[in-house]
């Protein structure tokens, strides 16, 4: 089993989990700008390493294998930047739409 982000059946995972990181950080800022004392962009790294390992073991790969983890780590940078830069995105164009006074 691969443990790469980058194939063509695991590119939807990237969106995917990019999406769910997004989502979740979201919803839970508040909640873990009390808690997490390390910053939005470590809080999402956290929810994607966390997310991507459950979805390696939930796929079949052992708990005892360590690339599991060091590659859930890894790629949960990736996940938090591309969810990064989606709320990027959404700020911006709301900014957009608002200096345009569009809805």
């Amino acid at each position: 089993m691969g443990h790469g982000i980058f194939t063509w059946e695991s590119l939807g995972t990237l969106a995917g989990a990019s999406l769910l990181v997004y989502i979740i950080t979201a919803y839970t800022k508040r909640l873990s700008d009390r808690f997490w004392p390390w910053g939005t962009d470590l809080y999402a790294v956290m929810v994607g390493a966390v997310l991507l390992t459950l979805t390696q073991l939930a796929s079949g790969a052992s708990v005892m294998d360590w690339q599991v983890y060091a590659l859930a780590i890894a790629n949960g940078f990736f996940v938090a930047a591309t969810a990064g830069k989606l709320a990027d995105k959404t700020i911006q164009e709301r900014e957009r739409k608002d200096r345009q006074g569009a809805i």
